[in-house]
């Protein structure tokens, strides 16, 4: 067999969509009837009435940052664990990111540190929602009214996941999701941002298309960014977005396949799901306990030879050379996000995996970590 770690599921509606709209020759980012209809249908489904649709996952981070007014000398809490796209927008508007390290069970960021790590400089909180688990949002929300900070979330692998029965995304000033191919739900590339703020979601949306002047259109009123989701991309996510309770109910089943069938190796910590939340489990991801006979790399040696591609953790910030030389972090800022990556990787996570498919999959984990 041949199983790859992710691979989107698409049908006859995302045909028909884009089909619809090639045509009436509505294939840009400039008009469209998919991009409102995605926008304000995804931002309601999330509990928010604005949405604001990208060309990216980061790009929708970086005109988080950029519309909060966030900019040189200011400084963003950061959960460590994650791609390195949420630092990158940071850095994008010239501010500083520090890093927070995770929980050891969620890998989430720890609310308990944030305040250590407060300044007269913090301006906003980036909380992450890991692989598709919610991070605890309640503290993470009283710290941020406290000190006055701005609340962003990204949600860019957990579309549909809930905090105490909440959409992730609804708890922020602005959330940002992304829908590269391997998402939840997928545009190819693309992303999105949503907030009950009406100001805030009309400088998103200027911010997004060059800030095109209102009585002379190249007139511009702030300097701009090339950030539109076409109508085609568009069109896929509209399709996408009408079977994403499927898409969830689909990848829990998967993660809850994997749960049974390995909660008996000693070796392995798996996903979690706590009682506030709804995990929609983005990816199936695994770490190696300290007591493990094999390493991370090892093992995924073995599967990618028996055909089985797998993926390793991201690697945190501060474990990133291109900032630890500059001195920007250090190596050991957050040791818990440290191991996860070291002896972390994600497993085959497709939300229409067939059984035989998961059954090849635990086989071959059992037999390469038993030996």
């Amino acid at each position: 067999m041949k199983i790859p770690v992710s691979k989107p599921f698409l049908g006859k509606g995302e045909i028909q969509n884009v089909l619809t709209a090639l045509k009436v020759k509505a294939i840009s980012g400039l008009y469209g009837e998919y991009i409102n209809k995605f926008e304000n249908e995804f931002a309601n489904y999330c509990g928010c009435k604005y949405g604001v649709s990208t060309n990216s996952g980061t790009t929708a981070l970086h005109l988080a940052i950029a519309s909060l007014g966030i900019g040189k000398g200011d400084e963003v809490l950061v959960s460590s664990f994650t791609n390195m796209a949420t630092f990158f927008a940071v850095l994008y508007q010239g501010a500083k990111p520090v890093p927070i390290d995770i929980e050891p069970d969620t890998w989430n960021l720890n609310p308990d540190l944030l305040e250590s790590k407060i300044t007269n400089k913090t301006k906003a909180i980036m909380a992450v929602h890991i692989y598709g688990h919610p991070c605890n949002m309640g503290p993470i929300m009283k710290i941020a009214a406290k000190y006055g900070l701005f609340l962003i979330e990204d949600c860019a692998e957990a579309h549909g996941a809930t905090y105490r029965g909440r959409k992730v995304g609804s708890f922020a000033d602005v959330a940002a999701f992304s829908f590269y191919a391997n998402k939840i739900i997928t545009t190819g590339e693309g992303g999105m941002l949503i907030t009950n703020n009406k100001k805030l979601a009309n400088k998103i949306r200027s911010l997004k298309s060059l800030a095109f002047g209102n009585k002379h259109r190249f007139m511009h009123k702030d300097i701009g960014y090339g950030y539109r989701m076409t109508n085609i991309q568009a069109a896929i996510g509209y399709a996408q977005f009408k079977k994403i309770e499927k898409l969830i109910k689909m990848k829990r089943k998967m993660a809850d396949y994997y749960t049974k069938n390995f909660i008996a190796i000693p070796s392995l910590q798996l996903p979690i799901e706590e009682k506030y939340a709804r995990n929609v489990y983005w990816m199936y991801h695994v770490v190696l306990k300290r007591d493990s006979a094999l390493s991370r790399n090892k093992i995924m040696k073995e599967l990618s030879g028996r055909g089985i591609e797998t993926r390793e953790s991201f690697i945190p910030y501060n474990m990133q050379e291109i900032f630890t030389r500059k001195g920007w972090t250090a190596y050991g800022d957050c040791p818990i996000a440290n191991f996860v990556a070291k002896n972390g990787f994600y497993l085959p996570s497709s939300p229409d995996l067939t059984e035989k498919e998961q059954n090849y999959v635990i086989k071959n984990i059992k037999e390469v970590i038993n030996g």
